[in-house]
C-alpha cells in the first residue's frame, strides 16, 4: 500500500475527496490516501507543502501561484474547482458598515499573509479603485478568529468563502455586505516536485479516481441534503452553491494563469512573471 498525504479546507467543495476515501475507491488501487483538513487554508497549505510536510494540497489558485514564484518546489497538477470562487465580504453583524464604500482604508481580517483572503483583498480594492497601498491587515489564523477580531473591532471586514461563512451570517454573527468573485477558477490540485519525481504512476490513478468522483457528483441521489448536513448549511444554500460550481478534470490552461501572474503583479503581490512549466505539471 502506497501512502500519500493530501491536505486541504474542511469545506463542501472537498467532499468529493471524502467520499472517495469512505468508499476505499484509493485503497482498491492500493493507495493509503491520508486526508488532513487545514482550516487555516492557502497560506498554510503552500508552507506545508513548501515544507514537505504533504504531498498533494487542495489550494486557492492565486495562493499557490504566488507561493511557486517564490520558490516553493511544487507544480500545479489540475484544475479542481473549474469555475471563481465568491468570496464574501463580510462586517461584523452590529458594526455601522453597511456599503462596500464604508470599508476604504480599513483593516481586513486575513488568516495569514499570502492566503486568499489576503491576496483577495488586494483584488477587490484594485476593483474599487483603491489605493492597495493603504491596505491594513490583522492576522486571524481561522474562521474562529475571524469571529472574535470582527465582534471585537480588532479588524473591520473579512473576505471568506460566501457559502462557509454563511451559517455565521444566519445566526447574526456576520453580515455579508456583497460578494467579489475571483477572475479565474479557483481549486487547483498541487503537488511537491519530490513527489512528482517519485510518484508519477501513483498521481495518474488518484486524478484518475477523483475525475470519476467530480464528474458524476452532482448526479449523487439527494447530494444537496447530504451536504446541508455535513457542513451545516441551508438546503437553499447548498443548492445555490452547487449551481454555481463545476469540477475540472484537465490541467489549468495557460490563459489563467497568465491572468493569475498578470493581476498579482500589478498589484505587487509577486516580484516576477515565470514560464509556465515552473507553475504547470
Amino acid at each position: 500500500m502506497k501512502n500519500v498525504n493530501i491536505i486541504g479546507v474542511p469545506e463542501h467543495f472537498n467532499f468529493p475527496w471524502q467520499l472517495a476515501i469512505e468508499e476505499g475507491a484509493f485503497e482498491a488501487r492500493g493507495i493509503n490516501l491520508q486526508w488532513k483538513d487545514i482550516p487555516e487554508g492557502t497560506g498554510k497549505m503552500a508552507q506545508l507543502l513548501m515544507d514537505n510536510e504533504t504531498d498533494l494540497a487542495i489550494i486557492l489558485t492565486e495562493g499557490i501561484v504566488k507561493s511557486i514564484t517564490e520558490g516553493n518546489p511544487s507544480k500545479i497538477v489540475q484544475e479542481y474547482i473549474a469555475t471563481p470562487l465568491l468570496w464574501g465580504i463580510h462586517v461584523a453583524e452590529k458594526s455601522g458598515y453597511s456599503t462596500l464604500k464604508d470599508l476604504k482604508n480599513k483593516t481586513a481580517a486575513i488568516s495569514r499573509y499570502g492566503s486568499g483572503s489576503h491576496l483577495m483583498a488586494y483584488v477587490n480594492a484594485q476593483k474599487q479603485g483603491w489605493a492597495t497601498k493603504d491596505l491594513k491587515f490583522e492576522v486571524i489564523n481561522n474562521l474562529d478568529g475571524a469571529v472574535a477580531s470582527l465582534t471585537e473591532g480588532k479588524s473591520d471586514y473579512f473576505m471568506w468563502e460566501r457559502f462557509t461563512t454563511k451559517p455565521l451570517v444566519d445566526q447574526g454573527i456576520f453580515r455579508r455586505i456583497t460578494d467579489c468573485p475571483t477572475p479565474w477558477p479557483c481549486f487547483v490540485i498541487a503537488a511537491t516536485d519530490q513527489f512528482l519525481a517519485e510518484n508519477p504512476g501513483t498521481l495518474a490513478h488518484i486524478l484518475e479516481i477523483i475525475n470519476v468522483y467530480t464528474s458524476d457528483f452532482k448526479r449523487i441521489p439527494s447530494i444537496d441534503r447530504t451536504l446541508a448536513n455535513t457542513y451545516n448549511q441551508q438546503l437553499e444554500d447548498i443548492q445555490h452553491w452547487l449551481s454555481l460550481t463545476e469540477w475540472g478534470q484537465k490541467n489549468i490552461g495557460k490563459h489563467n494563469l497568465e491572468l493569475v501572474q498578470n493581476t498579482l503583479k500589478d498589484l505587487k503581490l509577486i516580484e516576477r512573471i515565470v514560464p509556465s512549466s515552473e507553475i504547470i505539471y
